[in-house]
């Protein structure tokens, strides 16, 4: 009976199987708010440019190569920016969309409830729907597409064998021109810091 007692109490203190695993594919859906972080640049003959804060539904998608090494893509619905020029208030409104493809690392194993982890990899932003509002209303307003790099940070907790609570932190690298009314091109580094938080799934 004593064996029973301990074999029951072990079963019920061990570890349950967590989603990381070889061959597992791990979708996480949540708020991202994407905060620029970096030179606006400036506009000749009017001066430097700030992009604002926004946040919209990010998901990705993970596909684990192993237990610890993955592969990520990263979606969200587009982000719109509003676009101040000091003195003058806001003057523009550009969206853009930046998938991004990841390597990552999961730290532990796949027996794990938590699972810190870390990637890198690629970045391509493009921007649409660029308008002049207030002082530019009615302005030609074209920004570039944009390749750069990418880094993340974030941790998975399992609520039971398929749903999980994540949380990531993104830097993207991204540099767009930015013309108005065919003039000489602004460059802006917008090199956004993304917070995400949400559920998972594993399938």
């Amino acid at each position: 009976m004593k064996k029973v007692s301990l074999l029951v109490a072990a079963a019920l203190l061990a570890p349950s199987a967590f989603a990381h695993q070889a061959g597992d594919v791990l979708v996480r859906g949540g708020a991202i708010m994407v905060s620029p972080n970096g030179s606006g640049g400036e506009v000749p003959g009017a001066g430097p440019i700030d992009v604002k804060n926004d946040t919209q539904f990010g998901f990705t998608v993970s596909y684990l190569l192993t237990d610890n090494w993955g592969v990520e893509l990263l979606g969200a619905t587009p982000f719109s920016h509003g676009v101040d020029l000091e003195g003058a208030g806001e003057v523009a409104k550009v969206k853009h969309l930046p998938p991004s493809l990841m390597a990552q690392y999961y730290f532990g194993n796949s027996q794990s409830k938590v699972r810190p982890y870390v990637g890198a990899g690629i970045n391509y932003t493009f921007f649409f729907d660029e308008k002049g509002v207030n002082a530019l209303d009615g302005a030609k307003i074209n920004a570039s597409s944009s390749w750069g790099w990418a880094a993340q940070a974030g941790i998975d907790m399992a609520v039971n064998e398929n749903w999980f609570v994540n949380s990531s932190l993104w830097y993207m690298d991204i540099d767009t021109e930015v013309t108005i009314n065919g003039g000489s091109a602004t460059k802006t580094s917008i090199d956004p810091v993304g917070v995400m938080v949400g559920l998972g799934y594993r399938f």
